[in-house]
C-alpha cells in the first residue's frame, strides 16, 4: 500500500479521493489537460482533412481513371474494384501523412509519450498500411457487391459484413497482428504472474500462458488486456505496466481487464458496434447517393455501386461518425465502468486501482467537467475511478483508513532527438 496510514474516525470518501488527486502536480495536470483538450480537437481536424483530400481525389477524378484503365484493358470488374480499392487505400495513407505525422509522432514527442525514431515509427506505419490495404481491398470488395446485387437494402446485408469482418479481428489481432509490431513473451514467475493467475482461476478465465508485450519500445503508456475470442483469448500486459507499477497496482489493473472477459464485453462491443455501423450505413444509403446525383457528372462517378463512389461514400461514413463520437464512446465507458467495479472487487486493491488511475494522468485529463467526460472520454476520469475505489475501500475494508500517497514523479520531457 503505497504512502503512510493513518486511522480516521469515520472514513471519508471525498477527502480521501482529494489526497490522492493531490498527488498529481499543477504543472502536471496542466500538461495532462492540455495534452487532453488539445485532442479532443484531433478528430474533427481529421476529419475535415480526409474531407479535403476526398475532395480533392473526385475534383482529379482519379477513381474514375483507373476504373476506366482496368475497363480498356479488359480485366475483370471486381479487379477493377480492387484496383480502386488498394489506389484509394494508398493515396489516403500518402496525403494523409503530413497530419498523421503530427498528430501520431511529433505531438506524442512534444508531450513526452513517444520512444519511437523517426524510422521506427515509419515502419510501423508502413506495417499498419500493408495490412489496411490488404484487409481493406478486401472488405470492399465484398461491400460493393453487395452495392450491386442488393441496392436498395445493400446497407441491411452491409451490416451483417461488417459484423463479421469485426469479429475476425478481434480473433486474429492477438495472435496474428500484435506480433507485427512488438514482441511477446511469457511473463516470468514472481508474485504479479501469481496473482493474475489466481484472479484468472476464480473467475475460469484462460491462464495457462500470459504475455508480456515490449510496448515501452513506442511508449511509456501502461496497458494490459484479455483479448481475442474462442481459440484466440490471451492476458496480455505490457512491459510498462510491470515496470512502472507495483504489484498492487498490477493486480488491480488485470483484474479490471479479467472483468471485460467474465462480463462479456468483447461480444456486447461487437453487437453494439455492428447496431451503431448499420445505422450509420443506412444513414449513409440515403446521403451518398443524393450527394451522387448532384455532383455525379462532374466527378464521372456513375453511381453508388461505380467503385470510383469510394471517396463520396467513405466521407460520408467519416462525418457520421465523428456526429456519433459521444455515444460511443458513452458505450465504451459503461464498459469500463463495469470493469472496474469488477477488477475492485477481482483485485481488492483500491489504493492499487487508485494509484493505477493517477499514472494514467499524464495523458488524461484528470477532472473534466461532467458534460466533458461525457461527451470525450471513452474511459471513466482519473477522478470518477479515485472516488470509486475510496467509495468501495469504505464499503468493503474494515476500519478503512486513509493513504496520504506520495507525489507522481516529475513527467519524462521530451527527447530533443527525434
Amino acid at each position: 500500500m503505497p504512502g503512510l496510514a493513518h486511522a480516521a474516525a469515520a472514513f471519508d470518501v471525498d477527502h480521501a479521493t482529494q489526497l490522492w488527486l493531490a498527488t498529481l502536480s499543477g504543472p502536471a495536470q496542466a500538461r495532462s489537460d492540455a495534452y487532453f483538450e488539445g485532442g479532443e480537437w484531433l478528430a474533427l481536424w481529421g476529419t475535415l482533412i480526409s474531407l479535403g483530400i476526398y475532395s480533392f481525389l473526385l475534383r482529379i477524378r482519379l477513381l474514375p481513371k483507373v476504373r476506366t484503365a482496368m475497363h480498356r484493358r479488359g480485366w475483370r470488374p471486381w479487379l477493377g474494384l480492387l484496383a480502386c480499392g488498394l489506389v484509394f487505400i494508398a493515396v489516403d495513407t500518402l496525403l494523409s501523412l503530413p497530419w498523421t505525422f503530427y498528430t501520431g509522432y511529433l505531438r506524442e514527442r512534444q508531450y513526452g509519450l513517444m520512444n519511437q525514431s523517426v524510422g521506427a515509427w515509419l515502419g510501423d506505419q508502413a506495417i499498419g498500411l500493408l495490412l489496411g490495404a490488404l484487409l481493406g481491398s478486401v472488405l470492399l470488395l465484398v461491400i460493393y457487391a453487395v452495392i450491386r446485387m442488393y441496392p436498395k437494402h445493400w446497407w441491411l446485408i452491409g451490416t451483417g459484413v461488417i459484423a463479421v469482418a469485426i469479429t475476425f479481428l478481434v480473433l486474429i489481432t492477438p495472435v496474428f497482428l500484435v506480433p507485427l509490431f512488438n514482441t511477446q513473451s511469457e511473463l516470468p514467475d514472481g508474485p504479479v504472474r501469481t496473482r493474475v493467475v489466481a484472479m484468472a482461476k476464480a473467475y475460469n478465465v484462460p491462464s495457462e500462458h500470459i504475455y508480456l508485450v515490449d510496448a515501452s519500445r513506442q511508449s511509456d503508456r501502461i496497458s494490459a488486456n484479455v483479448s481475442g475470442i474462442g481459440p484466440t483469448i490471451r492476458i496480455s500486459l505490457n512491459d510498462n505496466l510491470l515496470k512502472k507499477t507495483s504489484v498492487a497496482e498490477t493486480a488491480a489493473v488485470m483484474g479490471h481487464e479479467l472483468g471485460h472477459y467474465v462480463l462479456g464485453h468483447v461480444w456486447r462491443t461487437i453487437v453494439v458496434l455492428t447496431l451503431l455501423m448499420g445505422l450509420l450505413l443506412w444513414l449513409a444509403s440515403r446521403i451518398a447517393p443524393a450527394l451522387i446525383r448532384h455532383g455525379g457528372q462532374r466527378w464521372d462517378v456513375r453511381g453508388l455501386s461505380d467503385p470510383a463512389s469510394l471517396p463520396v461514400l467513405a466521407g460520408v461514413l467519416s462525418v457520421l461518425s465523428l456526429l456519433a463520437t459521444p455515444v460511443t464512446n458513452t458505450l465504451i465507458r459503461v464498459d469500463e465502468s463495469e470493469a472496474d467495479a469488477f477488477g475492485l472487487d477481482a483485485a481488492r486493491e483500491p489504493d492499487g486501482f487508485a494509484a493505477a488511475a493517477m499514472k494514467l494522468s499524464a495523458y488524461r485529463k484528470i477532472a473534466p467537467g461532467a458534460l466533458e467526460e461525457m461527451l470525450f472520454f471513452d474511459h471513466p476520469s482519473g477522478k470518477t475511478r479515485v472516488h470509486m475505489a475510496m467509495q468501495w475501500k469504505k464499503d468493503h475494508v474494515p476500519n478503512a483508513t486513509e493513504v496520504v500517497p506520495p507525489p507522481l514523479p516529475p513527467l519524462k520531457l521530451p527527447d530533443p532527438k527525434p
